[in-house]
């Protein structure tokens, strides 16, 4: 079981002020319980990779993305490795300005230091200077380039389900087999499989497919090997190379160049 924790945001309720920042330092092995703000969140950590939970989907976020959450969106954190987190917390009004749905954010050079400085500086007693922090940093968070890998989540409803589901995105290994993961989660194999058709609208193959592809794409960004990836994995570097190219249409040595 990985050790839990609730979540500590900043105090939200001086709505005056246009933005509230969060630096925290997390072990890798915790898990965040599920919890919900008032205020929209931009979540960011200038290193380590987290997987942040909503109650639809799965999101992969390495040190170059953010996720952003819309006021009122329940959500958990699995840590992955040591984090050093960099939060925004948006006023209702400031984060109706950006998306009214979760979104994966891809973060620039720009964007990590406009995060960075709100965390470190606040107003800094130079109100003209913070206010023209805060706008560069909604401005660059409107144009910066969204994700779109997201893996579906079942919802609460079937704890063996959700606990399948979990186990996978913490050892996302083709080297554990389906029959194992039903006997841990104390389901047969048939009801799972039926489990995951009726919830995921997939089967299990697949969705573990893009486990493994978020994963991988998370440790591209961070410059892991291939090689390296692949075994992690539980591929050969050729069969993950081909599984790679087949779903996202390019090879991975390229994903990030192309």
């Amino acid at each position: 079981m990985p050790a839990m924790a609730l979540a500590a945001p900043p105090d939200l309720s001086d709505t005056d002020v246009p933005v509230q920042p969060l630096a925290r330092t997390y072990p890798r092995g915790l898990f965040i319980e599920p919890h919900e703000h008032a205020w929209g969140q931009l979540l960011y950590a200038m290193s380590g990779v987290m997987w942040v939970e909503t109650p639809h989907e799965a999101l992969v976020v390495p040190p170059q993305r953010a996720v952003w959450l819309p006021p009122g969106v329940p959500h958990g954190i699995r840590v992955v490795s040591d984090l050093q987190m960099r939060n925004i917390y948006l006023r209702p009004a400031l984060a109706a300005t950006l998306d009214a749905t979760v979104q994966v954010i891809e973060v620039g050079g720009l964007l990590r230091e406009l995060i960075i400085g709100l965390v470190e500086q606040g107003d800094n007693g130079q109100p003209a200077y913070y206010e023209a922090l805060v706008g560069l940093a909604l401005l660059e968070l409107q144009r910066a380039r969204r994700s779109q890998l997201k893996i579906p989540m079942p919802d609460q409803s079937d704890r063996r389900l959700m606990s399948l589901c979990q186990a996978v995105m913490a050892a996302p290994s083709l080297d554990i087999p389906f029959e194992q993961h039903a006997q841990n989660a104390g389901a047969s194999v048939r009801t799972l499989a039926r489990l995951f058709k009726d919830s995921l609208g997939m089967g299990f193959a697949e969705w573990r497919r893009q486990v493994q592809l978020a994963t991988a794409v998370a440790a591209l960004i961070q410059g892991v090997a291939v090689s390296v990836i692949a075994r992690e994995l539980g591929y050969s570097p050729s069969s993950f190379s081909d599984m790679f190219r087949r779903e996202l249409g390019v090879a991975p040595s390229q994903f990030i160049t192309g």
